[in-house]
């Protein structure tokens, strides 16, 4: 007997299964109709790495269908009584809310999500699915608009309630040494798929020079590109047009000072002050987390560098920027001394069979962030406030120079479907209990090689697990 259909509903509202249409198929009805149809054959739903997936076609006569009425609630499981068909078959699924219906046919076409088919004009909801063909299972999300996601939030979300997908050495996208590279896309090219966290690593080109602003990014000791060095000015300034063109959104930037010669912490915190972000209107700058509304169209930076002296006495004696100075090296979990970053960079991974540790690792430590619940606006009154919530920064990379094996693409190709996984069937589960006890956040998850070969799934399912914040603040 084939497994039964899982699905899992990370949406704000009920959705119900009202109709199963099974295509290309020929038996006799007389011979037990529908059931008899239903029996056996499991490889409809095979291994999605499989090559050979029929194209998702229209419907033709040549099918059988079962109405039924297969209701599951918002960020719930349900094993269905659903069995996938045989290979030369394709099963389309109708779904309902609130009277409106849409189609998810599989195989999916390709081997990324797929958006639902309204079938309806001028739908109010739209809706994107994740096949997780080995396990026959199905997850649902709102579909958001991830050029500018954050407009669904009100402007008193702490940044630290939200699910943010971020990149390691943001900028790594050009020809360079394999384990120097981190990303297939370009800045730009993430801000417009979702993007919202920024990892910099800059080496000032003249520190003695209080004039030479110029700051070249690098990956440790080396340059990011092969056919000359990079600078953040220019970097900053896509940032900046993004922003402009997406007034609703906020770009968190992680800065440390790395490469080659003798610059220090303190000479770096004055090159910035100075010539970056000095400006008010640009960035986020106070040592605290901010709130969406004040961070709207800016940078926020998290600073993971020193200070000057004159610069620990901005904001009256506070400090300047989110204080990630003291940052555990090569840690599970670690929380800053400020208290305002609580972080995973486990990135020793000099074996591959030490990838299930750092997989390991980061679901951990997406729920720690999934078990946190943001006081909103009507809580504030409350006689004993919640802790504060750090930003939980959870670091999907890892690499050894010296082994082909774990440079960051290789690893990015095993951790990051192993989370997509995790974040489909288990992140925020709620098991036997009536309900999972916190918002499901998943923190800030910062990856490498997304987008490649125009697969975004990853940043998809981490936009898509603030979808039980936004009905909280939204009363829903």
């Amino acid at each position: 007997m084939s497994s039964p259909l899982v699905i899992r509903n990370l949406t704000s509202r009920p959705i119900e299964v009202k109709r199963c249409e099974y295509h290309g198929i020929t038996p006799s009805l007389s011979q037990g109709g529908f059931t008899n149809i239903s029996q056996n054959v499991t490889s409809l739903f095979r291994n999605a790495t499989s090559p050979a997936a029929p194209p998702v076609v229209e419907p033709t006569t040549s099918f059988v269908h079962e109405d039924v009425s297969i209701r599951i609630d918002p960020f719930k499981s349900l094993t269905t009584e659903i069995r996938p068909q045989s290979a030369n078959e394709t099963l389309h699924l109708i779904f309902e809310t609130e009277g409106e219906q849409h189609r998810l046919d599989t195989p999916t076409p390709t081997l990324n999500s797929t958006t639902l088919k309204p079938l309806t004009d001028n739908p109010r909801f739209n809706y994107t699915a994740v096949h997780l063909a080995e396990h026959c299972h199905i997850t649902l999300y709102s579909s958001a608009n991830l050029s500018s996601w954050m407009r669904s939030f009100k402007d008193d979300t702490p940044l630290s309630a939200l699910s943010i997908p971020g990149t390691h050495n943001s900028p790594t996208c050009h020809r360079a040494l394999p384990s120097v590279r981190c990303q297939a896309t370009s800045p730009p090219e993430q801000l417009d798929n979702g993007v919202r966290f920024f990892d910099i690593r800059v080496q000032p080109e003249a520190p003695l020079d209080p004039a030479n602003d110029r700051l070249i990014l690098v990956h440790g000791v080396f340059p990011i590109s092969l056919t000359g060095n990079k600078y953040l000015r220019d970097l900053l300034q896509e940032v900046y047009a993004f922003l402009d063109r997406n007034p609703s959104e906020t770009v968190i930037m992680s800065l440390k000072r790395e490469g080659t010669g003798n610059a220090t912490d303190a000479q770096l915190s004055r090159i910035l002050k100075d010539h970056y972000a000095g400006d008010s209107n640009r960035w986020f700058t106070a040592p605290r987390i901010p709130y969406l509304g004040e961070a709207r169209g800016k940078v926020v930076l998290v600073r993971r560098f020193g200070l000057e002296d004159a610069l620990r006495q901005e904001w009256g004696g506070a400090g300047w920027g989110i204080d990630a100075e003291n940052w555990a090296d090569n840690t599970p979990n670690a929380t800053c001394p400020s208290g305002d970053v609580c972080v995973q960079d486990f990135y020793e991974v000099l074996e591959t069979v030490n990838i299930e540790k750092k997989i390991q690792y980061s679901q951990e430590h997406l729920e720690r962030a999934a078990k946190c619940v943001c006081t909103l606006p009507a809580q504030d009154q409350l006689a004993a406030p919640p802790p504060k919530q750090p930003l939980f920064i959870n670091f999907l990379t890892a690499s050894n120079f010296w082994k082909v094996g774990c440079w960051p693409e290789k690893i990015a190709a095993k951790l990051n479907p192993a989370i997509v996984d995790f974040l489909c069937r288990k992140h925020n589960e709620s098991g036997d209990q009536a309900e999972a006890t916190g918002d499901g956040s998943t923190g800030i998850v910062v990856c490498d090689w997304v987008g490649h070969k125009g697969n975004w799934d990853l940043v998809r399912c981490i936009v898509g697990m603030n979808a039980k914040l936004e009905m909280r603040e939204h009363g829903l």
